[in-house]
């Protein structure tokens, strides 16, 4: 008798297995480079403590990790809320199954080439020119998720990146400044984009309605955001809720390199 006698393996297995695989690879992408890792790491530690303590009849530890274990899926929902959020939404998201995305998600493998369509040296110089002039601004970079329910038929533009125009939409008297710009590979798609503002509590008091804006968006999709302060002219970089003050352009560059290229 062959081995193979005993393997019932047949092709929706192996849709259910790629199905699987995809569900993890955003999962990941979902938690990667925030704290939530860690904390899936740490689940995944005392499932294994507890699945050893069974088997060595350690029957006390055993279980009271087995009370932690039984209530794991209300936890994770509560611990993982922004994440399973961004994930929700990006299968909501209304062009996920439309062509474009579809091979822009499959290409994973290639996201370096993809990326680096944005001009970093026009997006970098204009931010710290109107960080000279404490001219407001929030830009939008958008990357897996998609951003079209912030969008709009009054904020679509088709607007190439170049040294003049990010300067020139968010000028003081501009009837584009208000809001924040949506840009994609090298291209500002949207302009006055109404943004999402972030529920939470504890927000430093020095940051303002734009901070909070930019944070909002980045909690609920993984989209990066740069903000500059009209009052301090203040650089900041907002990557998963989290705010990074920027001092150079090098800063900037190289956390723009960080994501973008990854």
């Amino acid at each position: 008798m062959n081995i193979t006698d005993f393997i019932d393996f047949s092709f929706v297995d192996v849709i259910d297995i790629l199905l699987v695989a995809f569900l993890l690879f955003y999962l990941y992408k979902l938690v990667r480079g925030t704290v939530a890792i860690n904390i899936f790491i740490g689940i995944v530690i005392i499932y294994l403590i507890w699945k050893l303590t069974d088997v060595l009849n350690m029957d006390v530890l055993s279980n009271l990790l087995g009370k932690f274990i039984s209530v794991g899926f209300f936890a994770l929902i509560v611990v993982f809320q922004q994440e399973i959020r961004k994930f929700l939404l990006l299968i909501g998201s209304t062009n996920f199954t439309n062509r474009r995305n579809v091979v822009r998600y499959f290409k994973f493998l290639n996201q370096r080439s993809q990326s680096t369509k944005l001009n970093l040296t026009v997006l970098i110089d204009s931010c710290f020119n109107m960080s000279k002039s404490k001219t407001g601004a929030i830009i939008v970079l958008q990357r897996s998720n998609s951003l079209d329910f912030t969008l709009n038929e009054n904020n679509l533009t088709q607007i190439n990146l170049n040294p003049q125009i990010l300067e020139t939409i968010f000028f003081k008297n501009s009837p584009l400044h208000d809001g924040a710009i949506l840009i994609e590979n090298n291209t500002i798609v949207a302009t006055r984009v109404i943004l999402p503002l972030s529920d939470r509590a504890q927000v430093p008091s020095h940051y303002g309605l734009r901070h909070r804006a930019a944070l909002g968006i980045s909690e609920k999709t993984d989209a990066l955001v740069i903000v500059i302060s009209e009052q301090t002219g203040k650089v900041v970089y907002v990557k998963n809720g989290t705010f990074i003050d920027i001092d150079t352009p090098e800063a900037l560059r190289e956390l723009l390199i960080q994501d973008l290229g990854e």
